[in-house]
């Protein structure tokens, strides 16, 4: 049955052949992943219980969908070729976990790999790409992770147009999250092949930081947001900049992971929530369903934030050995960010991010500052029309544009507000 299956798919490809299925991601897909927390740690029991605490514990109210596995739920192929999930996490069958998941209304994801091994040594997509499409398809999957381990010799947008080109001809509609971590640049190219694309290597929960694996390296929340800045053009409903999955809860300061999950929603990024959903702080399920940050990110034009220009600061300083005196151009407000995002009906979202481990005090002269963003044709003119401002941490009203804004920041934190129309 499964040989004649993949033979009408493979007739079915032919005529599929440079589609992606429209409708799907319109605005950023929310869930959950298992790497972060567990990496190839994965059994069918985690996946249920992580099903059971999205569906009962406010996340799945506030708009959580995916609960996706990733590496290492793979087991051997079978004499036809078909992927097997391992027997020994997985007793009960790929079908089955996915049916438990729907049944708490919720989605189910899957992980492969455009190489012939996962990163973690399983068997992956390369050269089965229609038959796994299919596999997936039969099983009920909802969502794909696709990553680039053992692909030194593979063209990127070619491998990601081959799986994209079987999953529309398995003829199941299924999220494609490309994970080639921006070596190839994507967002020039992936638009009509992906629903989104990582854009650098791992997140690591750390808020400003570097780890060097030698093979491999990871980012904190800081480096990866600063690699961000230059791609906001190229994401949109159906196609999103993936800036990796959320590491809220897993080890940075409650601050730290406000500031985080301010900015993945500032950003419009997917927010693919990383930890353990059945043993977690109150804090930090707080941070996650926050409604009023998550409409900011599910915004349905899906514009990306901006930072706002900096203003300069001169400086004079003598060089001792010459008594030469020179110039120095310093920002005026040194490590705080101000970034605005575009939002319907003529509203805006406002983030100051301190990246300094210290308070910072700020203040914003309304009336003095130019807000116009050329991408969405754009402009805030706060010298003619007055903005409310709502805090939405605090769930405070904050005043309005009609006076400066004064305002202290804690270290590695945000105030995020919301402006609107008067």
């Amino acid at each position: 049955m499964k040989q004649i299956l993949l033979v009408l798919v493979c007739v079915a490809c032919i005529s599929a052949s440079g589609q992606k299925y429209d409708q799907l991601a319109l605005t950023p897909p929310m869930g959950w992943n298992s790497w972060n927390k567990f990496q190839c740690d994965v059994n069918e029991e985690l996946i249920r219980e992580t099903a059971n605490a999205m569906a009962t514990n406010g996340m799945k109210d506030a708009g959580y969908q995916y609960i996706n596995i990733d590496d290492s739920w793979q087991g051997q192929r079978d004499a036809q070729g078909f992927i097997q999930p391992d027997p020994a996490r997985f007793p009960s069958g790929m079908k089955a976990l996915a049916d438990y998941v729907h049944s708490k209304g919720l989605k189910f994801g899957i992980y492969s790999d455009a190489g012939s091994k996962t990163c973690g040594g399983r068997p992956a997509s390369r050269g089965h790409e229609y038959q796994d499409a299919l596999t997936y398809a039969q099983w009920g999957v909802d969502y794909l992770k696709y990553d680039w381990c053992g692909c030194e010799d593979l063209k990127a947008e070619g491998a990601y147009t081959t799986m994209r080109d079987a999953l529309y001809a398995a003829g199941r509609p299924i999220v494609f999250s490309m994970c080639e971590w921006g070596q190839n640049k994507p967002w020039l190219w992936a638009k009509d092949i992906g629903n989104s694309w990582r854009t650098t290597t791992d997140i690591t929960p750390c808020f400003d930081c570097k780890l060097d694996h030698k093979t491999w390296r990871q980012w904190g929340v800081l480096q990866i947001l600063d690699a961000q800045k230059p791609l906001r053009e190229y994401a949109g409903p159906g196609h999103w900049n993936d800036p990796d999955m959320l590491e809220v809860g897993n080890g940075m300061s409650v601050n730290e992971d406000r500031a985080h999950f301010s900015m993945w929603c500032m950003l419009a990024a997917p927010l693919i929530s990383g930890n353990d959903l059945r043993n977690m702080s109150q804090e930090t399920l707080q941070i996650l369903t926050d409604k009023d940050v998550l409409a900011v990110n599910q915004d349905t034009p899906g514009v990306e934030a901006f930072v706002q220009p900096e203003k300069f600061s001169l400086e004079i300083v003598n060089r001792n050995e010459r008594g030469h005196r020179f110039t120095i151009v310093q920002p005026k407000n040194n490590g705080v960010e101000i970034w605005f995002k575009p939002l319907s009906n003529d509203s805006w979202a406002m983030c100051v991010l301190n990246r300094n481990k210290d308070a910072k005090k700020i203040s914003f002269d309304w009336k003095n500052e130019k807000v116009a963003d050329s991408f969405s044709k754009r402009e805030a003119h706060f010298d003619t029309t007055t903005y409310s401002l709502r805090d939405l941490w605090s769930k405070q009203d904050a005043g309005d544009t009609s006076r400066i804004l004064n305002a202290e920041v804690p270290g590695h934190d945000v105030l995020m507000l919301r402006l609107d129309k008067i």
